[in-house]
């Protein structure tokens, strides 16, 4: 079963500074049929304006992703971690016990354009860590790159729940496919451009709810990025 949930269709809310789409219930968005899927709680489309962001703010038990699709994004928090994340580099924190920590959008000329995705954890009150790191587009191009895993095989992140995080870009009349293991559902969101999942078109902004499905068939109807949740 293939369930669409198209972009226009998500919360939305114009802060000024930020513009943030939520795919399930999230702040003053709250839609009882649209809480998750699966271990995945919040997939948050944000432009935050030049010279803005999150101030410090707390998070327990909860892992949080974050990518960056255009311009840049500065973190710090508690753990002493201060990074840029660019596009093309994945960032995961595991929020624990408790950590505190903010995201701001360092230029003053360009907004900056990102997801941020959080997952419940498979186990409470862990050790807070973070990790970044750079997944070059060659590694993503038609087809499939494991971001983030629970082992972290791969070279890919490790987050502390059973689910597999991909990215890939797909250029125009290209198609990859990946298949889902018996008993496995899955998530695709479209983060840019056109696509075809099994014959359904979907755009940017659109994301998919996957159960009950041995083959995903992914054509790109233009130059597309999507990023897929393969969980338990």
């Amino acid at each position: 079963m293939i369930k669409i949930r198209k972009s226009k269709d998500r919360g939305y809310a114009d802060h000024g500074w930020l513009k943030t789409y939520h795919t399930f219930s999230f702040s003053d968005y709250q839609d009882p049929d649209h809480m998750q899927f699966r271990s995945l709680r919040v997939m948050n489309e944000d432009v935050v304006a030049p010279g803005q962001g999150f101030g410090t703010h707390p998070h327990r038990n909860m892992e949080i992703v974050t990518y960056v699709l255009e311009g840049a994004l500065e973190h710090k928090d508690s753990m002493g971690n201060g990074e840029i994340l660019r596009p093309g580099e994945f960032q995961r924190m595991t929020a624990g016990t408790g950590i505190t920590h903010s995201e701001f959008n360092p230029s003053q000329t360009e907004p900056v354009h990102l997801y941020q995705i959080w997952l419940f954890p498979d186990q409470q009150s862990l050790e807070p860590s973070y990790e970044q790191k750079s997944f070059p587009q060659s590694e993503r191009l038609n087809l499939f790159r494991l971001v983030a895993s629970k082992t972290g095989e791969s070279g890919s992140l490790i987050i502390h729940q059973d689910a597999r995080i991909y990215l890939a870009i797909i250029e125009a009349k290209q198609s990859i496919q990946f298949d889902l293991s018996p008993g496995r559902s899955a998530w695709l969101q479209v983060l840019r451009g056109s696509i075809q999942l099994n014959g359904v078109t979907a755009d940017a902004g659109d994301g998919f709810a996957i159960s009950d499905e041995t083959t995903l068939a992914i054509e790109a109807t233009e130059e597309a990025e999507v990023m897929l949740f393969d969980l338990a």
